[in-house]
């Protein structure tokens, strides 16, 4: 690939990253369950700490994005870093899966009977759906480059 657009790719995940971490601090202030609570017991509020906690896999994987970008610009697609990196978000995305199942049954279980949780649970299902599709590309892409690293060493070993 072009530099430039490893570069372009590379700015649009930290754009991302940066755009998530804006919508996790700001939030909270204005919508859903703590918009009516002072400043500390926002970010003290169970639910919102769990989101935080979940969200650390979806930073990782960011991460782990950016890094095998950074791989595939200087041409060490085929190693056992490239592998790791996409090991790594295949393990986020199930992670984060099983994170936003998880809220979802809680918030399914234990709604106040007044509120509907139809627009949560959806994004619920929306976004798990996302983040598996997510995990079996990136499984799809490691065996993919497993295997191809494979016949390259065994080329290798034949010459």
């Amino acid at each position: 690939m072009k530099r430039i657009s490893i570069v372009f790719l590379q700015a649009v995940i930290v754009l991302i990253g940066i755009v998530a971490l804006v919508i996790m601090i700001r939030l909270p202030l204005t919508e859903g369950r703590a918009k009516d609570l002072d400043i500390l017991s926002i970010y003290a509020d169970p639910f919102i700490l769990y989101g935080y906690a979940a969200s650390i896999a979806f930073f990782v994987a960011l991460y782990k994005a950016f890094r095998l970008l950074g791989y595939i610009g200087h041409n060490k697609v085929f190693s056992s870093d490239s592998i790791g990196s996409l090991k790594s978000i295949k393990y986020c995305a199930i992670v984060l899966s099983g994170f936003i199942v998880m809220a979802g049954l809680y918030i399914r279980i234990f709604h106040d009977k007044e509120d509907d949780p139809a627009g949560f649970l959806a994004m619920c299902i929306v976004t798990t759906f996302v983040s598996i599709v997510v995990a079996t590309a990136a499984a799809i892409f490691e065996k993919i480059l497993q295997n191809a690293i494979d016949m390259k060493s065994e080329n290798d070993l034949t010459i």
